[in-house]
């Protein structure tokens, strides 16, 4: 879900790709209608794994945002460029158990979440912050 707002409100100047430690090989549905309701692109995106920004030779990541409550514990690959990190942990909406409607709401719970945060981000003055203040910021707005 973040790929797809930062892509949508990040625009011209942030393209976002979304991976995970262990996908599950496809897009969860629950995500997929939460973007439709809030009239997000959802063409293209994908399950993808987060080796696939960790090879030599991937694209440089100016910035990595962990999201997943677990992957705060998880060893992060080495990111090729060294990006400036960020543990930005949102309960994850895909081990929720039970009815439609309590899984519906985490995944809309996760969504408002991660866009609240990438609009914090957005709204910082990116141009006028030097490396410490930035990290500072970004690791303020994973606390928010």
């Amino acid at each position: 879900m973040a790929e797809a707002i930062l892509n949508q409100k990040g625009l011209p100047n942030f393209i976002a790709y979304s991976a995970g430690s262990h996908p599950s090989g496809r897009v969860r549905p629950e995500a997929l209608r939460q973007l439709e309701a809030a009239h997000l692109p959802t063409s293209g995106l994908r399950s993808k794994s987060w080796e696939e920004y960790s090879r030599p030779g991937a694209l440089k990541l100016d910035f990595v945002f962990t999201v997943c409550d677990n992957t705060a514990n998880e060893v992060c690959p080495v990111w090729p460029g060294q990006p400036m990190t960020a543990h930005w942990g949102v309960p994850d909406p895909a081990a929720v158990q039970g009815s439609e409607p309590q899984v519906d709401k985490a995944f809309r719970d996760a969504f408002f979440l991660l866009d609240r945060r990438i609009n914090l981000f957005l709204s910082l003055p990116l141009s006028t912050l030097d490396s410490l203040s930035l990290k500072k910021e970004i690791d303020n707005i994973g606390r928010q």
